[in-house]
């Protein structure tokens, strides 16, 4: 799966969260500075090139649906960036955030008690 730069996976968030919609739809929910009508309307032609939404022409307008869930791209970016940034070590990832003070010991026995339960079922 291809990533995407930060305009398309900015209006790729607004289409999953919609279930889809017409690029008005996605400026509107876009927040300030919102990009201009036509440079938001290329970056979702991009998005239906690469395959993550579907065009349906509806009168002079067309209405997109996301064809890629979020889950699906999210599980991608994060296998790639912990590839690019980790060696492929999810461990060295928790060590990162531990080292940063961005997760407490609390938050990490929490997610022991979750590997633990998603072995149990």
């Amino acid at each position: 799966m291809e990533r995407l730069t930060q305009p398309e996976e900015e209006a790729m968030q607004v289409l999953w969260q919609l279930g889809g919609g017409f690029i008005k739809d996605v400026l509107e929910q876009l927040p300030e500075p919102k990009p201009p009508y036509t440079t938001l309307a290329s970056t979702v032609k991009n998005l239906e090139r690469k395959g993550f939404v579907l065009g349906e022409k509806l009168g002079n307008s067309y209405r997109y649906t996301p064809l890629v869930k979020a889950e699906e791209y999210r599980k991608e970016f994060m296998r790639s960036f912990v590839g690019s940034y980790f060696r492929n070590s999810y461990k060295e990832v928790v060590s990162f955030f531990a080292k940063e003070q961005q997760i407490s010991a609390e938050e990490l026995k929490e997610i022991i008690r979750m590997i633990e339960k998603g072995k149990e079922d």
